[in-house]
């Protein structure tokens, strides 16, 4: 497939045909024009030598909820390998629109509470807008910042990264913090796009492997639990919480 340029996309296609096309050819929006919240220059990890991917911005908030997504991620089956329970306190770092957030609202019922961070508020705004127009009441927004989450300290059952740790870019800051806001039994799970498979179509800097994750998130207090490769372009990596990393 020809190769093309956002501003070429943007001249030849309307808004919603765009970003089917990013999905097909694994772009990754990266919109630089949403806020002081987006990187533009590439960090990299100082474990594993990765590049930090930048921050996709307000502006390309359709892709998170395109009509594709459904399909790719199938995020049913992902949340039922998580085995939550009712009642449960769950947090959804990096949450955006709230693809997952309502989602995990639903299944941990009334007596749960989902707790749904990010470092933009206009993602907020958009995930409130959506809780309330599907009638979801068991959502707290978060306000946090790229080196801490800001969530209730010691009460989470578990914490969710769905395809954003590997934009943080502060990443050993916020497994500390992330450790700090679970319970002692408290598990991490996150959803990478695997990196080991070419025909994920996903620009590489959004893409981890299973061995980057484990270098990256053991050494700040995490136990490797195991990975479920069921879903069709995603690794599902569960860690459990240790205590603080040494010093």
């Amino acid at each position: 497939m020809k190769s093309i340029t956002i501003a070429d996309s943007l001249l030849r296609n309307s808004r919603k045909t765009m970003y089917r096309h990013y999905a097909r050819i694994g772009w990754l929006l990266v919109v630089l024009a949403g806020g002081r919240h987006v990187a533009v220059a590439q960090a990299v990890h100082p474990v594993t030598g990765r590049h930090i991917a930048p921050v996709m911005g307000v502006n390309g908030a359709d892709w998170l909820e395109r009509e594709e997504r459904q399909r790719e991620e199938q995020p049913e089956k992902a949340i039922l390998a998580f085995n939550l329970k009712p009642g449960m306190m769950v947090a959804d770092v990096g949450a955006g629109t709230g693809f997952y957030s309502l989602r995990l609202a639903r299944e941990i019922g009334p007596s749960g509470i989902v707790y749904a961070e990010d470092i933009q508020p206009g993602m907020l705004e958009k995930l409130n807008a959506n809780a309330v127009a599907q009638h979801v009441a068991n959502v707290v927004t978060i306000l946090g910042t790229e080196a801490d989450p800001r969530l209730p300290a010691g009460k989470l059952d578990l914490v969710l990264l769905v395809d954003v740790y590997h934009e943080f870019s502060r990443p050993q800051r916020m497994l500390d913090r992330i450790r700090d806001s679970l319970k002692p039994d408290g598990r991490l799970v996150l959803l990478e796009f695997r990196k080991e498979d070419p025909s994920v179509p996903i620009r590489p800097e959004h893409k981890m492997s299973v061995d980057e994750v484990r270098a990256e998130v053991t050494p700040q207090g995490y136990r490797f639990e195991k990975v479920l490769d069921t879903l069709p372009w995603q690794h599902i990596i569960f860690f459990q919480k240790t205590g603080a990393p040494p010093e």
